[in-house]
This record gives C-alpha cells, sequence and structure tokens, in this order.
C-alpha cells in the first residue's frame, strides 16, 4: 500500500511539473510574438500544411457527420412531431459543438502529431542549439509562427466544416428524407445567431492554442522523457501529445461551453 501511494505521488509531482513547464513554454511562445516581426514566409508555409492540406479531411468528416447528424434528428424529431426544425438541430448541433470539437480532432490527428514528431526530431538532432550558437531565437523563429498559423487556420476550417456538415445534413433530409429544401434552410436562419457564431469561434481558437502548445511543449521537451531516447523518445512523447491534447480539448470545450451557453 504505502508503495503505491508512494508511486502515486511521484506521479503527481512529475505531472505538476511538466504543466509547469508547458506553462512556463506557452508565456515564451507568446511573449516572443510581442514587437517582434514573424517570419511570414514560415507562417504562409504553415499555413498551407496546417489549413489547405487538411481541407480534404475536414471536407470529408463535415459532410459525414451532418450526414449521420440528420439521419438521427429525423428518427428523434419524427417521433415528436417536430421534423421541420431538422435544419435547425443540425446546424446548431455543429456551430455549437460538433464543428469545433471534430475539426479539432481532425487536426490533432493530422497536425498535432506531425508537429510534436517534427520538433522532437529538431531536438534530438540539436538544432535549437545550433540556432542558439547563430544568435536566432529558436521560440521566435520555429514556435511563434506555428501557433500563429493555428490560430488562424483552425476557425476558417472550423467554419468550412460547419458549412459542409450543414449541407450533408440538407442531403439526407431534403433528397433521401423528402422534406422541403426551403423550410430546411429557414429553420436555420431562423435559428442561428450571432451569440452560437461566437461560440463556435471562441472554441476553436482555444482549441487552436491548446493543440499546438502541447504539440510544441511536448516535443521541445522531449530530452527530459523518462527512460527513452532518441527514435523510441520521438514516438513515446507524439502519442502522449496526441493523447493530451484531446483530454485537455474536451475539458476546454467543457469550460467554454459552461461559460457560452
Amino acid at each position: 500500500m504505502f508503495c503505491f501511494i508512494e508511486s502515486l505521488g511521484a506521479s503527481l509531482i512529475r505531472t505538476i511539473e511538466e504543466v509547469g513547464r508547458l506553462t512556463k513554454f506557452l508565456f515564451r511562445v507568446f511573449y516572443s510574438l510581442i514587437g517582434r516581426p514573424t517570419g511570414v514566409e514560415v507562417m504562409l508555409k504553415q499555413i498551407a500544411f496546417i489549413g489547405a492540406r487538411s481541407m480534404p479531411i475536414i471536407l470529408l468528416s463535415g459532410l459525414f457527420t451532418g450526414m449521420v447528424l440528420a439521419l438521427q434528428f429525423y428518427d428523434v424529431l419524427t417521433r415528436f412531431g417536430s421534423v421541420d426544425l431538422m435544419g435547425s438541430a443540425v446546424a446548431l448541433s455543429l456551430i455549437q459543438e460538433l464543428g469545433p470539437v471534430m475539426t479539432a480532432l481532425m487536426i490533432i490527428a493530422r497536425v498535432g502529431s506531425a508537429t510534436c514528431a517534427e520538433i522532437a526530431i529538431m531536438r534530438n538532432e540539436e538544432q535549437f542549439d545550433a540556432l542558439t550558437c547563430m544568435a536566432i531565437d529558436p521560440i521566435q523563429f520555429v514556435m511563434a509562427p506555428r501557433l500563429l498559423s493555428t490560430i488562424i487556420s483552425l476557425p476558417l476550417l472550423t467554419a468550412v466544416f460547419n458549412l459542409v456538415g450543414i449541407f450533408g445534413g440538407y442531403i439526407v433530409g431534403v433528397y433521401i428524407k423528402g422534406l422541403s429544401g426551403t423550410a430546411y434552410m429557414q429553420t436555420i436562419i431562423d435559428t442561428i445567431t450571432w451569440e452560437d457564431l461566437r461560440m463556435s469561434v471562441v472554441k476553436s481558437l482555444l482549441f487552436a492554442v491548446t493543440i499546438i502548445w502541447i504539440a510544441m511543449g511536448k516535443g521541445y521537451y522531449v530530452h527530459l522523457e523518462r527512460g527513452v531516447h532518441g527514435a523510441e523518445a520521438v514516438s513515446v512523447v507524439t502519442t502522449k501529445a496526441v493523447v493530451a491534447s484531446a483530454i485537455t480539448m474536451l475539458f476546454i470545450d467543457y469550460i467554454a461551453s459552461s461559460f457560452l451557453i
């Protein structure tokens, strides 16, 4: 019993240390943005990687999510005689919750894992030490453009996901279930408010910071990972970064919903 408590205490201490280390890292990244220009070329390259190259999976996942939502809501609303409200139900679910969350999960899987692995490899190959020797701040040169690019890209991807999801619901509702297309769109126009759109934007911004922060921080401190080194350490921290990003994102989603609803 004593050994278990001791192990639990040691794990708790390591977790607190890591949270503190990553929080300090995030402050350093934001501080590097104050009054200092960030390379436009690096930012555009990251925006293309995060935004443009993520578009296919966002389009597919948004389309199928909207179609599945329409099927589920059609069954439920038919039982209560409110099937004409399917458009607003699909749109509200996507804009307030599923759009930001599903987009963030797709970006975690594609961008978060790749970014963490890239940063970890750079750390193992001592590229950050080389930049420091050349009087180049690795935080400003490598981390800041990725943070800004994610903050710019994720809200736009979320908006695309929402629009495609609504269109997927339209396909199911109008062409498969025979609902009125005019009624489907009109209920969306009558129901959606600026507060709903604001919630989607705020969540996507919070998720963007969370995803790229954990991915970069985990990779940057790969050399502090206990018991593993080299390529194994890269795989371990990448896996941990994906899991930690998803869990933290869902926790932030609950907190944001509590304050914005």
